[in-house]
Formats: C-alpha cells, structure tokens, sequence
C-alpha cells in the first residue's frame, strides 16, 4: 500500500518547518509507524554524506534520525549551494551537476516524484517539508518543492507561522489569502510556533485565528531552547552573531564569520560544552583574547580568501599564528592557510591562481568531480586532537579543492576508510596539515567535533594553555534531543486530529 502523506509548509523561512518535521517522524515513529522525511528541494550550505557517498541536505538528515533511519538522498532529492555572484551549485540525486548540464524543470519534476514514489512504497507515512513561503507568487510557476509537492502527494497541509519573529497573525492569514482556492482547500490547519511565555495568555489569540481563517489552530508550540540538533543552514547564525565574552575560568573559540561559510553545524557540538564559549566574529578585533581561531568551511574559497585580506583577518591571522596562537582550519580554511590555490579551470572562482595565507606548506587544485565521503580516521601525529593511539573516530569530506602536499608537510590524521572502503590500497593516505611549531592546524575533514574525545582533546589542550584544570568528560549517554522535541510536540499538537485526516489508527 501506498504511504499516506503530511505535509509541513510554513510561512517563511526558519519558522520551525524542519524541526517539526523531526519530531512528527518521532512520534509516528514511536507509534509504531515506518514514517521517512522528504524535502523535495533545499536551499543550504549545510550537507551531509551518505554512507554510499552522495550529497544531501543536512536537516533532512538529521529528521532521518528522528525517525531512525539510515538518511538517504531520496529524503531530499535536490540540494541548492548558493555560491555568490548569483550562482547556485545543484546537487541532484546526491551529485553536483555540471554548470551547462542543469537539469531542465520539468525533469527536476521527475527526479522529485521518482524519490517521492521510492520512500512512499517503502514506508506507512511520508512527513513532507516545505521550502521557504509556498505563495512568492513571482516564483510558483517554477515551484518543486510546495504547492507542486502537495498535489503529488495528495497531502494535507499544516501551515505553521513563527511567532517569536512577531507578526504571526498577519503572516499566517496573509499566507492563506495568497493561496489559490484550489491550494487554499489542501490546507487543513495552523500552527503557531516558538512561542515564549504562558501558553493560556494566548487563548484570545488561537480564536481570532480560528474566527478569521476557518481552520482549527492544531497547536501552539512552545518555544524550544538548547536543542542539540543540526541547524538547516546558515540563517540560524544571524541569532548568533559575535556573543558574550568568555569569562576567566571559560574558553572562548573565535570562528570568522565567512561570506559563504558553509556547514557551521561543525561547531555546535563545541557551543554545548560546559565553560566554552563560541563566537562568530566579523571584525579582526574580535579575534583578540581568543584562545582559538577557527577559518570555517566555505562554498567560494578563493573569493572568502580576498576577503580575509580586504578585512584584515589575514594579517591578524597570520599575526596570531606568528605568536604561537592557536589557529584551526576546516576545508576551505585549511586551503586557505596554505601557500596557495589554484583554480585554472574556474571551478569555483574566477581568479585562475591566489596567494595563501602561507601558514601550512600545502598547495590545493580545484577539480570539476566532488568528493564527499563518509570517513573513518586516526591521528597521524601528536596535535591539538592529542597523539596517536589505536582509537578511531568518524569525519565526512565534501570539497573540489585537492590539496597537495609537499615533503615537508606533517599530516594531522591518517584516512583509514572512505564510504567504507579501505583508504590505503597505495600507501597511507592522510589529511590534513600541522605547522612546525604546532600552532596552526588544518584540516579538509567535517563533523569532527560530533566525536567527543577529539573535541575534549582540543578543549583540554586550550585549557592546559591557559592553565586551566582539564574538563571531566561526563560518563553518562547524552540525552535524545529527538526524544525531547517529540515530547513537546506530542503535548501541543492536537494529535488526534492530524491522524483523522491521514485515516490513521489510534
């Protein structure tokens, strides 16, 4: 039997569609259902690897594992990378394609119907997430991933509002005036999220809702804080921006704010560490009193390296390096340290050749063919992460810049599998680079810091520096944060109502 279907839209963008998402497929999950994510496109420069070694959006990923599923890139079959100048990178079915061989739309429609009809025969319920608003009335005639989707699908629609942007009446009803009534008939509720404050004070709120839309409000969902779940992409960051200063006993971590940084969900883990504090930084006097700098990953290396010296984060950098400081790049930053970049083809910029940073002796060259890649690794010499030992942990790889590495060069990790094959048919393949004096790192390997006893060893090297006592690594097994969202929602939806519509068992 076909799956039935659920769609989540909402009226724009980061209003809580995609946690939502999660924990609906919790909770039907826990119901005993096989319920699987989809999100026919999404706009984000945080991806995932598969295990076979394809490209994906990182919160369908993550809603993979809320519903305790191995992710697949029919979960989301079309990745959008924006890559400035008004350029996108597409990733279809797991692969970037070509700049001259896009698909056309109507095949993209394909591709999103195909990956549709896959988790449908393979599952009891599809919970469908849309993109953005669903009526940017200039954009519709091209639409994959709302209305369009809906239809496929034959799904009822939960419209969802955010109101802790303000605005949610408007929002919500305005959205629903811009629907045409044959779309406007798919929506069988609202949803009002991210609300702070005592939940009864809004009951005024639920019935001019009601009276005004003619549709049940199906719940009012609280505001959730400290979820320790990837963000979707970099517009979480804007709630971020430079921080609090760490105090005395604290650690503080300074990540350059990049114009194109890409998957900063490599951070999070350290943001939740007890007496760490992570920064986003914009200006190069942030940088001072750090007791790390990070260069994150990016999606136009060359063009984010000008920057760094328009700014002047390149010559604080180099400065900071210069002193002994601790310095950390990941992917495009570990290109950037190096000596120089190459780029001839014009893969990824317009500029055929640029000047590193010249604080690791590495050379990269952009290729046309991606690498992404789940890996397996070990330490390759004593670092920031420790020194080498028999333990292992995991990593994943998405980058068209090929580094290069001279003799001198002393590896940081050494590459024991990718995609679950053994990495060594020709020898010992390592990543990634250490300076002479240890003080600068670089790396081309993501998600580092989701292995715990690689992001203590770094913390516990930053304390020693600053002659602070080690951390105690807690024994206990962190709590499921997928547990904890499905829990809210399964509180503040009116869940009976949602399973009448899909003709569910109670």
């Amino acid at each position: 039997m076909t799956a039935r279907t659920l769609m989540i839209q909402g009226t724009a963008s980061h209003v809580g569609k995609s946690l939502l998402v999660a924990a609906l497929c919790r909770v039907f999950r826990d119901d005993g259902l096989e319920v699987a994510p989809f999100k026919a496109q999404n706009m984000s420069l945080n991806a995932f690897v598969t295990a076979d070694g394809l490209e994906m959006g990182r919160a369908q990923a993550s809603q993979a594992a809320a519903a305790r599923l191995i992710p697949s890139v029919d979960m989301n079959p079309i990745l959008l990378k924006p890559e400035g100048g008004g350029r996108v990178q597409v990733v279809v079915s797991g692969k970037a394609a070509a700049r001259d061989q896009v698909p056309s739309l109507n095949e993209l429609r394909s591709v999103v119907a195909g990956a549709l009809d896959r988790l449908r025969a393979a599952h009891d319920l599809v919970v469908i997430e849309g993109a953005g608003s669903p009526v940017e009335v200039n954009l519709k005639a091209n639409d994959l991933v709302n209305m369009f989707v809906a239809e496929l699908a034959d799904a009822p629609v939960l419209l969802v509002g955010d109101i802790d942007r303000g605005g949610v009446f408007a929002s919500l009803l305005g959205t629903l005036a811009l629907f045409e009534p044959e779309e406007r008939a798919r929506v069988r509720g609202l949803v009002v999220n991210k609300f702070r404050g005592d939940l009864a004070g809004f009951a005024s709120g639920v019935e001019a809702l009601r009276e005004r839309s003619g549709l049940p409000v199906v719940g009012v969902v609280p505001f959730l804080r400290d979820l320790d779940i990837p963000d979707e992409d970099s517009v979480a960051l804007d709630e971020r921006r430079s921080g609090r200063r760490a105090r005395p006993d604290e650690i503080e971590i300074a990540i350059v704010r990049l114009p194109a940084l890409s998957n900063h969900d490599d951070f999070q883990p350290l943001e939740r560490e007890p007496g760490t504090v992570v920064r986003y930084v914009e200006t190069p006097r942030d940088l001072e009193g750090a007791d790390l700098v990070m260069i994150p990953g990016t999606k136009t290396t060359i063009s984010d390296l000008k920057w760094l010296e328009r700014s002047g984060f390149a010559d604080a950098i180099v400065a900071r390096a210069r002193r002994g400081e601790p310095v950390l790049g990941i992917c495009g930053g570990c290109q950037m340290l190096g000596t120089a970049l190459h780029d001839p083809d014009g893969v990824e910029s317009t500029v055929a050749t640029a000047t590193g940073l010249g604080l690791l002796p590495l050379v990269t060259r952009f290729a046309r063919t991606k690498r992404t890649a789940q890996t397996r690794l070990g330490l390759a010499g004593p670092s920031f992460f420790g020194s080498p030992s028999n333990s292992t942990f995991t990593g994943y790889e998405i980058h068209l810049g090929r580094v290069d590495w001279s003799a001198s060069v002393r590896p940081l990790f050494a590459v024991l599998s990718r995609n679950g094959v053994y990495a060594g048919e020709n020898g010992v393949v390592h990543d990634g680079a250490i300076s002479g004096d240890g003080s600068v790192v670089g790396t081309m390997m993501h998600g580092l810091f989701e292995n715990s006893a690689v992001r203590h060893a770094l913390l516990d090297h930053l304390r020693t520096r600053r002659g602070l006592p080690a951390g105690r690594p807690s024994e206990a097994t962190p709590p499921d944060p997928y547990a904890r969202l499905a829990s809210a929602v399964r509180a503040h939806l009116d869940l009976p109502l949602i399973r009448s519509w899909l003709r569910l068992p109670r």
